[in-house]
C-alpha cells in the first residue's frame, strides 16, 4: 500500500491552523507553526486558495477558511443529519397533506432533493432523491434564496430559465417575491416549474436561525391552490409546522 502523501498532510495541518484563533494568520506564522519554509507555506496556501479553500484579505494579507471548505463542512448536516432528522416528520406530512414530500438542500446553483415521500396514493410515482431543481422556479428553491443573500446574488447575475409561461425570469420580480417569502415564512409556486403543478415549503433552520435546507409539498394545481393560486391554508400550516418540527430536531437538545 502507498504511504501517506506529505503535501496532503500538511495542506490538513494548514487548514486545522486557519481553524483555530482568531482564524487569521500570516505567511510567516503558519510557516512557523508548521515548521515549514515560507516558499512552501505560500505554494500550499496559493493551491489551497485556487480551489476555494483558503482567501487572503488584501487590505492585510493573512489568510483565512474560504468559503468553499466552510460550505463543506455543513454538507454533512445538509445531506446526511438532515435527511435523517426529519423522515418521521416528511412521512407524517405527507399522510397529512395526501401530498409528496421533498427535502432540499442548496448544492452548486441548485436545490437537491435529500429526501422524497411518495404521496400516500396507488398512482405510479418516481423516487426523486438525488434530483437537482431550479432555485427560481421551485418553492424549496425560494426558501433558499429568501434567506440566503449571497446565493441571490449569484443567481440573479445569470439569466434566469424559463420553464413555463408560468416562470419568473425577471430578477426585480423574484426579489419582491422573495421579500414575501421571509414576511410570510413560507414559498409557493403553481405551474413556474411545471405545467398543472404546485409546490409549498417552509425553511429548515438550526440553532441560531440559519436556514440550512427546506421542507416542501407538491401536487395538482387544483389539490395545492385555491384562488388565485393561493395555497391553501391547512396546507400552509401543515408544512410549516414540519419545517418548525424538524427544526427543533436539529436543536441543540439533540
Amino acid at each position: 500500500m502507498p504511504g501517506p502523501i506529505q503535501s496532503i498532510e500538511r495542506a490538513a495541518a494548514m487548514l486545522r491552523l486557519l481553524a483555530r484563533g482568531s482564524g487569521h494568520h500570516g505567511l510567516a506564522e503558519i510557516a512557523a507553526a508548521l515548521g515549514l519554509p515560507k516558499g512552501t507555506a505560500h505554494g500550499i496556501l496559493r493551491t489551497l486558495q485556487r480551489v476555494e479553500f483558503v482567501e487572503q484579505d488584501q487590505s492585510t494579507g493573512q489568510y483565512r477558511l474560504g468559503a468553499a471548505l466552510l460550505h463543506l463542512g455543513t454538507s454533512y448536516l445538509d445531506a446526511n443529519e438532515l435527511r435523517s432528522r426529519s423522515i418521521n416528520w416528511a412521512d407524517t406530512l405527507a399522510a397529512r397533506s395526501g401530498h409528496e414530500v421533498r427535502i432540499g438542500m442548496h448544492l452548486d446553483g441548485a436545490v437537491l432533493v435529500v429526501h422524497h415521500v411518495f404521496r400516500p396514493d396507488d398512482t405510479m410515482q418516481t423516487l426523486g432523491i438525488g434530483a437537482m431543481l431550479p432555485l427560481h422556479a421551485t418553492a424549496l428553491g425560494k426558501v433558499l434564496l429568501a434567506y440566503d443573500a449571497g446565493l441571490f446574488a449569484t443567481v440573479r447575475r445569470d439569466e434566469l430559465t424559463s420553464l413555463t409561461r408560468r416562470t419568473i425570469v425577471k430578477p426585480a420580480a423574484l426579489e419582491r417575491g422573495l421579500a414575501e417569502v421571509r414576511a410570510s415564512g413560507w414559498a409557493s409556486e403553481a405551474e413556474e416549474y411545471m405545467p398543472g403543478e404546485a409546490s409549498l415549503a417552509a425553511p429548515i433552520r438550526i440553532p441560531g436561525g440559519l436556514v440550512v435546507g427546506a421542507i416542501g409539498i407538491s401536487g395538482a394545481v387544483d389539490r395545492i391552490c385555491q384562488a388565485a393560486n393561493r395555497p391553501k391554508a391547512t396546507l400552509v400550516d401543515q408544512v410549516c409546522r414540519a419545517a418548525d418540527a424538524v427544526s427543533r430536531e436539529l436543536g441543540p437538545a439533540n
